[in-house]
């Protein structure tokens, strides 16, 4: 049952880490394959990958393209129901499905203004006005299925699941731009950073190397906390 996922540049593509989460994180097998996403061979290099035109993407066993992160989420939980993708009480599942539905389809300000680098901290950032609202609103929602089902747990329902994954590269962004968020919100945070997965994805991304940083900043630079 051995996979092919490809996915972009660790240091800066926040769905590749979250697509690599699926099956790091929930012991799926997969091979790995590097996509040109910022040396501009995407195109090229996903040319037989069709519908897939944007990382992360994925290749099933037999051969069936999965396109978008939302439906390898699905079908992995389809094909692996043992493994935890989704919470297994149903209201709590209810709840990570528009969670992660709504992190897919919504945030914009934030993805557009606070695009995932996770290298350093920029410091001195000030957030727009439209950015503090999408964190408000994502603040809302882990403080909701904390208090309703992360009760044994420290992820958003008690243990690791597709909402935690759909949510990691927003652990990012508050990290890189360092945005005012709650202590709650904060303590979710580090779980993010301290988790052995992504310490491994940052590790191996840290190794890249890029002629120009896609998303300066004319802002001083400050260590990565962990």
């Amino acid at each position: 049952m051995m996979y092919d996922l490809y996915i972009g540049d660790r240091l800066f593509s926040s769905w590749s880490l979250r697509g690599w989460l699926m099956f790091e994180k929930f012991g799926v097998p997969y091979r790995e394959h590097m996509m040109g996403l910022y040396a501009g061979t995407l195109a090229q290099d996903m040319a037989e990958l069709a519908p897939a035109r944007t990382v992360p993407a994925a290749k099933t066993p037999e051969g069936y393209i999965l396109s978008d992160s939302l439906s390898m989420a699905e079908t992995l939980a389809e094909r692996h129901p043992d493994a935890g993708l989704w919470p297994s009480d149903p209201a709590a599942r209810a709840l990570a499905r528009n969670l992660v539905c709504e992190m897919h389809s919504g945030f914009g300000a934030l993805r557009d203004v606070c695009n995932m680098q996770i290298s350093h901290v920029w410091e001195g950032f000030i957030a727009p006005e439209p950015v503090l609202k999408n964190l408000e609103r994502i603040e809302f929602l882990w403080a909701m299925a904390r208090e309703r089902h992360g009760a044994k747990g420290p992820w958003l329902f008690g243990e690791y699941s597709l909402a935690d994954v759909f949510y990691a590269p927003v652990a990012m962004r508050i990290t890189g731009y360092g945005l005012p968020v709650s202590d709650a919100a904060k303590a979710y945070v580090e779980n993010h950073l301290n988790d052995p997965a992504f310490l491994r994805w940052r590790a191996e991304a840290l190794k890249e190397n890029h002629k120009t940083f896609p998303y300066e900043m004319n802002l001083p630079r400050k260590d990565w906390p962990f």
